[in-house]
C-alpha cells in the first residue's frame, strides 16, 4: 500500500498537484470497527506535511478488510458515513448485495465466482459426486449455499455430504467427519475453510489413514506452507486449489530494499515496526540491548546491514497475490479521485450539474466515480467494478506437486475468468498436473455410472439426483444420448431398434406376391382362370353336341366368363393396397359374383319354365324365358349390383390405410371399406341371389333329368352359401393381411365349387364318355327315371 501510494504521488499523469497519504491499522484478527470509526470521525492525530498542510487528514476511502465477517460489520458502519470501502481479501458472496452494502467494492472475486470456478473444474473432469467441508462462519456458510444452488444446474453434480468443521480442538467431531469421508463413495473433497481448520482436519485424516481422495482447496488455504510437509503430502498431493490472481508489481523489490531504520526516525510507530523487522532479520539488537545480550555473544545492530544479501520472505515478490489486490485497490481509489478532479464545471453528475471540489469533498461523491473506474495495471490486468461492486473475476488454478525427492511445490496449471460478456472460461494444462494416484490419472467420482444410449435415468428414492438407476427404454421409444432423462417416442412410421438407441423403419405387412401365402393364392387363382378357359374351349368346340345344347349353352358360356372374372378379381387383393386397387377389388368382386349367380338363377328359372311347358297348357310360360329375356334378366340383376357399388364408391370409397393397431412394430397396409353399410349391402345382395337360386334349384331337384341340371345347381349353391357363411366371421376376426387372405380364399373356394359342381360332370361326359353325349342317351335317362 505504501509503495502504490508513493508510485501514484510520483506519477505526473495521475492526480497532478495532489498528494495522497495513508494510515495503516492492524486489528489483529478482531472486528476493526473501532479503527474504522476513528478514521472516518476524525479522531486520528493531526499531521503536518511540509508545514503547509496541518490538521486532521480527510478519509476518502478505506482499503480492507481481510476477513469477510469483519468486513460485513465495518461496511455496515461505514455506510452510515457513505465512505467507500475497497477490500482486497473479503470474498463472501453476501457482500455483493448492493441494498445492504451500497458503498462496498473489492478487487478480489466473490466466493460465488470461486464456487463457480470449482464447479467448472468438477464439470471438466466429470466429477459429479463430491463432499463439501466448510468453516462455521460467513465464508463457509455462504459458499455452501452457492454450492447447493449452483452445482446441479451448472455442473450436473451433487454433494454427497456437507460437514461444518469445528473451531478449535474437537476430536470427537473431527473423527465423525473423517469417518463420513472415509465411508462415502465420493472421491473428491472440497474444503471451503481456513488454514487452522485444515491443520486440525488433516491430523485426523492422517490418524485414520484416509487415502485415495482428491482434494480441492479454496483460496483461503490454496498455498499454505504448513500443510506442504512430508507428513501431510502423501494425502494432500495433487490437490487442486483456487488461488488469487498472481500479479507483478515492477519496482516493489527496489522500494522494499530502501527501507532502513534511520528513515523512520520521525515516525515512532513506523520506526518501531522497522526496528523489530531489522532485529529479526539480522538477529541483532539496537542499543541499548537487553541485559546480558552482548555477554551471550549477541551482536548490536548498526542499521547499515546489507539487506539484499538476506534470504527473507519479506523481499520475495515472485508470488504476489493478496498484495497485488491491495495494489489494485489503491489505484482504483486514485483513478476515481482523478476522474472526479477532471470534472468540468457545469457538466458535473451531481445536482444542477455541479462537480465535487477537493476542499469540500464528500466521500459519497467519490463513490460515483469509483463505480465507473476503468484502468489497466502495468501487469496487463483490466480493473473495473460491476453493478455489485465486484471486480472482473479471475482466479489461478494451482496444483500441489509432490516431487520424488520429497520436496513440494505449488504450480500454476490454469486459470478461470469471466469476460465482460458474463462468459466464463476455464483453461487447464493437464499435461502439467500431478495426480496422487497409482494410475497418475484423474480419479472417477460419480454416485452412479452414466446411463448408455438406449436407457434413461430413474432417480433413486430419497437420494440425490446424481444417484440413479439406468432403465431400458420401452418399445417404440429411444434415447440416443448418454444420461438421457427421458426416452423419446419414434415417429409414426418408425420403431425402436433392439438396442433402443435409434429408430428404424417399421416392417410393413400386406398380402404380398413374394410370400408363400401370396404365391399359393396367386397360383390357385391363375389355375382356376386357366381351367375356366379350358372348359370354355371344350364347350365351344363341342357346342353342337346334345349335352351342351341341352344345358343352355349361351348361359353356360356367360357363366364360365363370369367365373373367370371371379378368379381374376382375387388378384386385386394381393399386393400393396393402393387407392385404385382398394376401389376396384370389392366392386369387381361384387359384380363378378352377381353376374355368376345371376346366370345360375336364370338357368334354374329356365329349367322350371321348361318343365311347366312340358305339361298340358304350360306352353305360354316359355315366352317369358326366351334368349332376350334371359340376357335382360342377367343384365338387370348385375346392374343392381353395379349401382350399389357406384353409390358406395361415391359416398364412402374404400381407401388404403396404414394400420399400427395390430402390431406396434409393424405397419399393416390394408383397405378400409369406407362404408360398412355399403360392404354389407354388396354381400347381402350376392347372398340374396345365391339363396334364391338354391331354393329354386332345391325345388326342381327331382324333375326329369332330360329337362334340368337342378341337382348340380343345388349342390353348387350349397357349397357357395356354406363358403360365404363361414367367410363373414372369419373375415371379421382376421387381422391385417389375413383378412385379405380369407376373402381371397372364399372367392377361390366358392368359384372352384361352382366350376367343379356345374361343369365337372359335363366335361367328364364330353371327354371321357362321348357315347353318352347323344340325344338318345340323354332322353333315355329321363325315360328310365
Amino acid at each position: 500500500m505504501a509503495f502504490a501510494t508513493d508510485e501514484i504521488n510520483r506519477n505526473p499523469n495521475l492526480l497532478p498537484n495532489v498528494t495522497l497519504g495513508y494510515s495503516l491499522n492492524d486489528h489483529c484478527f478482531q472486528v476493526g470497527i473501532g479503527a474504522a470509526l476513528a478514521l472516518v470521525s476524525g479522531q486520528e492525530e493531526q499531521v503536518t506535511l511540509k508545514e503547509s498542510c496541518v490538521g486532521t487528514p480527510p478519509v476518502l476511502g478505506i482499503v480492507g478488510d481481510t476477513s469477510s465477517t469483519s468486513t460485513i460489520a465495518i461496511s455496515k458502519v461505514l455506510s452510515l458515513y457513505a465512505v467507500p470501502m475497497v477490500s482486497y481479501f473479503a470474498t463472501c458472496s453476501c457482500l455483493s448485495d448492493r441494498q445492504k452494502f451500497p458503498y462496498f467494492f473489492r478487487t478480489i472475486p466473490s466466493d460465488a465466482f470461486q464456487v463457480n470456478a470449482m464447479i467448472q473444474i468438477l464439470k471438466h473432469f466429470g466429477w459429479t459426486w463430491a463432499g463439501l467441508l466448510i468453516s462455521d462462519d460467513d465464508y463457509g456458510v455462504h459458499a455452501a449455499r452457492s454450492f447447493h444452488s449452483d452445482l446441479g444446474p451448472a455442473g450436473g453434480g451433487c454433494l454427497a455430504y456437507t460437514e461444518i468443521l469445528p473451531w478449535g480442538d474437537d476430536p470427537a467431531e473431527l473423527r465423525r467427519i473423517v469417518d463420513v469421508m472415509r465411508k462415502s463413495t465420493a472421491r473428491v473433497v472440497i474444503v471451503f475453510a481456513h488454514e487452522s481448520h485444515m491443520i486440525s482436519l488433516m491430523k485426523e485424516v492422517v490418524r485414520q489413514n484416509v487415502t485415495g481422495l482428491q482434494w480441492m482447496a479454496s483460496e483461503a488455504w490454496s498455498s499454505v506452507d504448513v500443510l506442504q510437509t512430508p507428513h501431510f503430502m502423501p494425502y494432500l498431493g495433487g490437490t487442486l486449489s483456487i488461488a488469487i490472481r498472481h500479479g507483478e508489481i515492477p519496482g516493489l523489490r527496489d522500494f522494499l530494499l530502501q527501507i532502513r531504520p534511520d528513515q523512520h526516525h520521525n515516525n515512532t510507530e513506523g520506526n518501531s515496526m522497522v526496528t523489530q523487522f531489522w532485529e529479526h532479520t539480522f538477529q541483532c539488537r539496537f542499543a541499548p540491548p537487553p541485559a546480558g545480550w552482548v555477554e551471550a555473544g549477541g551482536e548490536l545492530c548498526t542499521g547499515q546491514e546489507v539487506i539484499e544479501n538476506v534470504d527473507t520472505e519479506f523481499l520475495d515478490v515472485s508470488n504476489l497475490r493478496p498484495e497485488y489486490n491491495v495494489y489494485k485497490a489503491v489505484y482504483a481509489l486514485a483513478y476515481a479521485l482523478d476522474d472526479m478532479l477532471q470534472c468540468e464545471p457545469g457538466r458535473g453528475p451531481f445536482s444542477n450539474n455541479t462537480c465535487a471540489h477537493l476542499q469540500r469533498l464528500e466521500p459519497w461523491q467519490l463513490v460515483y466515480y469509483l463505480e465507473k473506474v476503468n484502468f489497466t495495471t502495468t501487469f496487463g490486468d483490466h480493473v473495473s467494478f460491476d453493478e455489485n461492486g465486484d471486480a472482473l473475476p479471475v482466479y489461478d488454478i494451482m496444483n500441489w506437486v509432490w516431487l520424488p525427492d520429497g520436496r513440494t511445490k505449488v504450480q500454476r496449471v490454469g486459470e478461470v475468468k469471466r469476460s465482460a460478456f458474463k462468459n466464463e472460461k476455464l483453461t487447464l494444462d493437464e499435461d502439467k498436473m500431478f495426480w496422487n494416484f497409482e494410475s497418475k490419472q484423474p480419479p472417477r467420482s460419480v454416485c452412479s455410472e452414466s446411463c448408455p444410449p438406449g436407457t434413461r435415468k430413474a432417480r433413486k428414492k430419497g437420494e440425490p439426483e446424481c444417484c440413479f438407476d439406468c432403465v431400458s427404454c420401452s418399445e417404440g421409444k429411444i434415447s440416443n444420448m448418454t444420461d438421457s432423462m427421458e426416452c423419446t417416442s419414434c415417429p409414426e412410421d418408425f420403431w425402436s431398434s433392439p438396442q433402443r438407441d435409434h429408430c428404424v423403419p417399421k416392417k410393413t405387412e400386406f398380402l404380398s406376391y413374394h410370400e408363400p401365402l401370396g404365391i399359393c393364392l396367386t397360383t390357385t387363382s391363375l389355375l382356376g382362370t386357366f381351367i375356366c378357359v379350358v372348359v370354355l374351349g371344350i364347350f365351344i368346340h363341342h357346342h353342337s353336341t346334345p349335352i351342351v345344347r341341352a344345358n343352355n349353352s349361351e348361359l353356360s358360356f356367360l357363366l364360365l366368363v363370369s367365373l373367370k372374372l371371379c378368379f381374376l378379381c382375387s388378384l386385386l387383393f394381393i399386393g400393396r393396397p393402393r387407392l385404385w386397387t382398394c376401389q376396384l377389388r370389392h366392386a369387381a368382386f361384387g359384380i363378378s359374383f352377381v353376374l355368376c349367380v345371376s346366370c345360375i338363377l336364370v338357368k334354374t328359372m329356365v329349367v322350371l319354365a321348361v318343365f311347366r311347358a312340358s305339361k298340358p297348357g304350360g306352353e305360354s310360360s316359355l315366352k317369358w324365358f326366351g334368349a332376350m329375356q334371359q340376357r335382360g334378366t342377367v343384365l338387370v340383376l348385375t346392374s343392381v349390383q353395379a349401382a350399389i357399388c357406384t353409390v358406395w364408391l361415391v359416398s364412402a370409397s374404400p381407401v388404403p390405410h396404414k394400420n399400427t393397431q395390430y402390431h406396434s412394430d409393424k405397419i399393416v397396409y390394408e383397405c378400409v371399406v369406407g362404408s360398412t353399410v355399403g360392404f354389407a349391402v354388396l354381400l347381402g345382395y350376392i347372398g340374396l341371389l345365391a339363396v334364391l337360386s338354391f331354393l329354386l334349384a332345391f325345388l326342381a331337384r327331382n324333375l326329369p333329368d332330360s329337362f334340368n341340371e337342378a341337382k348340380l345347381i343345388t349342390f353348387s349353391m350349397l357349397i357357395f352359401c356354406a363358403v360365404w357363411v363361414a367367410f363373414v366371421p372369419a373375415y371379421i376376426n382376421s387381422p391385417g393381411k389375413y383378412a385379405d387372405a380369407v376373402e381371397v380364399f372364399a372367392i377361390l373356394a366358392s368359384s372352384f365349387g361352382l366350376l367343379v359342381a356345374l361343369f365337372g360332370p359335363k366335361c367328364y361326359i364330353i371327354i371321357a364318355r362321348p357315347e353318352r353325349n347323344t340325344k338318345k342317351a340323354i332322353m333315355s335317362r329321363g325315360t328310365t327315371k
